[in-house]
């Protein structure tokens, strides 16, 4: 009978170390930006979370997703993820809000470092300057995930 299972248990030993490893891609911020950044140039979509084509979201909630990280496809929704980050103390990967519609929060980029974000807007998967005028005044806060 000990013999027997020990034998068992070698066996299953055995047979673990030839299983492949199953890991789900871990978040990671650098490997989030990477991703954003081989889809410069990218058209805008609306609804689009593929590379065919993405809103700005649908390019956030890709972008994540890539790198094993769930997020809902809507700006407002994302905007109740994670936890509140001040403007002087942003780092890559932190996902950044705005008001372009005047009435609430209504887009959504990735932050990239330098006051620089990447995002979907109408001309396309770019990197704009937060300083700017445009994103300057429309700000509305920043969140990061973990």
């Amino acid at each position: 009978m000990k013999r027997i299972a020990s034998l068992l248990a070698a066996m299953i030993i055995g047979i673990t170390l030839f299983l492949p490893v199953q890991s789900s891609a871990a978040y990671s911020a650098k490997n989030v930006i990477k991703e954003a950044k081989k889809h410069i140039g990218t058209p805008y979509k609306w609804g689009g979370v593929t590379p065919k084509g993405f809103d700005c979201s649908g390019f956030v909630y890709y972008s994540f997703k890539k790198n094993g990280k769930k997020l809902p496809h809507s700006s407002s929704a994302m905007y109740k993820k994670g936890t509140k980050v001040k403007k002087s103390k942003l780092k890559p990967g932190d996902l950044i809000f705005f008001k372009t519609n005047g009435r609430s929060i209504s887009h959504v980029a990735i932050y990239i470092g330098k006051n620089k974000v990447i995002h979907s807007v109408s001309k396309g998967v770019k990197i704009d300057n937060l300083k700017s005028y445009y994103w300057k005044t429309r700000y509305v806060g920043a969140k990061r995930l973990k």
